[in-house]
């Protein structure tokens, strides 16, 4: 457990123009009066308020310094203390879950994807939250406004994706006969046969990985008109676009390095530093590490969008973060006041920018955070939320969403069918009777 107590104080906001919430002054948290007295907010933190927060642990260093120096930040401008608690990503779900269920626990979690859809009347509504900043911040993008709402409400407050896109080797790349990264799904192949005969093979998660099994699973088979289920949410996965994703997969998956159906989400990371692939679908946690460390050859690393498929259009899912404040936390107003103030320009464009992007934003304003420009291999990442769908696609979100991505019904169906396991139509009809277990 790690508490912002441990942590010198950084001077990581600026007071003036953009104001702050002052403990006893009932203001609009980051905002000037004249906003406050706009958008009518004022978070006032209740009297000898505190907060626990849970939150999924780092990928990289600057993730984690600007999330406790911006809560160290909050506290010091109100009083609030706050303790942050940290879980692997695949223990976050299941915590959430028991706090629902039993009603205790943090004030504010930290979730993935849709998870608040599983338990919507455990949570408070946070719509004052989400229009006081999508009013100030240029509104919300598409996906995340659907992640976060539910029956009219918001159910919780979309926080950030960590962007996945394909990181590979340029000299292995140009080695391997292409000049520039395919930018579609059969040149993708080739390159990975390539690859793999020069002895630089691919590697993507094929295990329960909750980031990055999930985001290219889910692109494959969104790619070649594959879906769970329909604009009705009737079950669709036994499908011969699907099929056709699958057999796809098969022939992908021999330019693999070995290993990767137990592979989670470090698993890649620690190949690709490791030289053991050439490339591999993450985060630009891979790049951060190369440049924190030193790696002799980071200057080779780089990134690309995920390749289009045969629909024609991007199908990217990218590891989706959101802010649950559940109903028994003794404090609404000081959690509310605390995820304005983490998400007002002075903190989150820190936040960004010490992570050189680890996180993509869900505020359009953030497009102009100058991270995604002072590099342009942070770039790719800048507009992954842009090109994401949600993992109900092409479905809503809901109860029966959620339990499906918990329960990894596309990884496993893509797993069994590229390793061989099972062919394309059995991994597909067993994925088809998985899912009914939820949609009926």
């Amino acid at each position: 457990m790690i508490t912002r107590d441990k942590y010198t104080r950084r001077d990581v906001f600026k007071l003036g123009a953009a104001g702050v919430l002052a403990g006893t002054a009932g203001g609009v948290l980051g905002a000037s009066p004249a906003q406050a007295a706009h958008h009518e907010m004022k978070f006032k933190p209740e009297s000898g308020a505190e907060l626990r927060v849970l939150r999924w642990t780092k990928f990289v260093a600057g993730d984690q310094q600007g999330f406790e120096e911006n809560s160290k930040a909050f506290s010091d401008a109100t009083g609030v203390p706050v303790k942050i608690e940290y879980q692997s990503w695949e223990d976050i779900r299941p915590k959430a879950a028991v706090a629902a269920n039993v009603g205790s626990g943090p004030d504010i979690i930290f979730g993935w994807f849709d998870d608040p859809h599983q338990y919507p009347d455990k949570l408070l509504d946070v719509s004052d939250v989400a229009d006081y900043l999508g009013g100030k911040y240029g509104g919300w993008a598409d996906v995340p406004e659907k992640y976060g709402t539910r029956d009219g409400r918001w159910i919780s407050l979309p926080f950030g994706a960590s962007g996945s896109c394909m990181v590979y080797r340029k000299s292995y790349m140009e080695e391997a006969g292409f000049s520039e990264f395919p930018t579609d799904t059969d040149g993708f192949l080739k390159l990975c046969q390539a690859l793999k005969q020069n002895n630089h093979p691919a590697g993507l998660a094929l295990g329960k990985a909750v980031g990055d099994g999930n985001n290219w699973v889910h692109w494959l088979v969104w790619a070649f008109g594959g879906k769970m289920v329909d604009e009705e949410n009737k079950v669709a996965i036994n499908s011969p676009e699907t099929i056709q994703a699958l057999e796809y997969a098969r022939e992908l998956y021999p330019n693999f390095v070995q290993g990767t159906l137990t592979w989670l989400d470090p698993h890649n990371n620690k190949a690709f530093v490791a030289d053991q692939v050439g490339l591999t679908a993450n985060g630009i946690s891979v790049f951060y590490f190369a440049k924190t460390n030193n790696i002799p050859f980071v200057d080779d690393i780089h990134h690309a969008p995920y390749p289009i498929g045969p629909v024609g259009h991007p199908t990217e899912l990218h590891l989706f973060s959101q802010a649950m404040l559940f109903q028994y936390s003794k404090y609404p107003n000081a959690a509310k006041a605390y995820l304005a103030f983490m998400m007002e320009d002075a903190q989150y464009s820190k936040w960004q920018q010490l992570s050189i992007g680890y996180f993509t934003h869900t505020l359009n304003h953030y497009d102009n955070n100058p991270v995604w420009t002072e590099d342009p291999k942070h770039t790719p990442y800048r507009d992954t939320v842009k090109r994401m769908q949600p993992n109900s696609h092409a479905g809503t979100l809901g109860y029966a969403s959620a339990a499906v991505m918990a329960d990894y019904i596309m990884l496993d169906m893509v797993a069994e069918a590229a390793s061989g396991k099972s062919s394309p139509k059995d991994a597909a009809a067993r994925a088809e009777k998985r899912a009914r277990r939820y949609y009926g």
